[in-house]
């Protein structure tokens, strides 16, 4: 069974919405069986990559609310994560443009490394006090390496803009035509989706009944019919 999960690295409620999918996850019986990808969602695609700023700045300028609102906003984030056993830094956090990261994340997927790349990402922007943003590409080259990512590589990755470019922007796009409006936003065997930070409990009941109604393949009997297998190729008879 394959879950996407489309997310955003300035998205508090995915960093807290994975931490809760895990849980169900570690749970489920069939877990060896399921293909877990990240995939790509800007909640900022129009910032440009040095517009850089703190948090309640921007919270207060994109959503009308007052400084003391913003800070509530953030220490209610806060509980919510430390429910969930994770760090949560409620002062002192900046944002700016996440595309760099996103594409990253899908040179990680090549390697086997997204969801260990992801982890270090959420952490560093939502649980350390070096930013993700303000320090520039050799910070994301560091969270690569501690991923298991080679740093030549990945250096590589971040100095050309135009490489994986393309898989970001059909993720979003493909986000846009499955209704996704927000994130974190869960789909499962493309089957079910699960939009938000959820209960663990949500999830553990969409993995069970995703999992129960999978439909085992149908063969079309239409008599014998020449194939390869493991043991060579039929050989066509006169």
């Amino acid at each position: 069974m394959r879950v996407e999960i489309w997310t955003d690295i300035a998205c508090p409620w995915c960093y807290v919405g994975k931490a809760r999918f895990d849980k169900a996850l570690e749970a489920f019986p069939h877990r060896d069986q399921v293909e877990v990808v990240h995939r790509s969602f800007e909640l900022d695609p129009n910032r440009a990559p040095g517009d850089i700023q703190p948090v309640l700045t921007m919270l207060t300028k994109k959503y009308g609310m007052t400084q003391a609102q913003a800070q509530a906003g953030e220490e209610n984030l806060g509980a919510q994560a430390a429910a969930e056993g994770l760090e949560y830094r409620t002062r002192g956090r900046d944002h700016g443009n996440t595309f760099d990261m996103h594409r990253l994340l899908h040179f990680a997927k090549e390697q086997g490394k997204q969801d260990a790349l992801i982890q270090l990402l959420y952490r560093a922007n939502f649980a350390e006090e070096r930013s993700v943003f303000a320090e520039g590409h050799e910070r994301l080259v560091d969270l690569a390496v501690a991923a298991g990512l080679d740093a030549d590589a990945a250096r590589a990755v971040l100095a050309d803009p135009a490489a994986y470019a393309d898989e970001v922007r059909a993720d979003e796009r493909e986000a846009a035509q499955l209704g996704a409006s927000g994130v974190p936003f869960f789909v499962l065997d493309r089957a079910y989706g699960v939009s938000g930070a959820q209960p663990a409990e949500v999830f553990a009941q969409a993995l069970a009944q995703a999992w129960a109604e999978r439909s085992p393949l149908k063969l079309i009997d239409e008599g014998a019919a020449e194939a390869c297998g493991p043991d060579g190729c039929a050989v066509p008879q006169p």
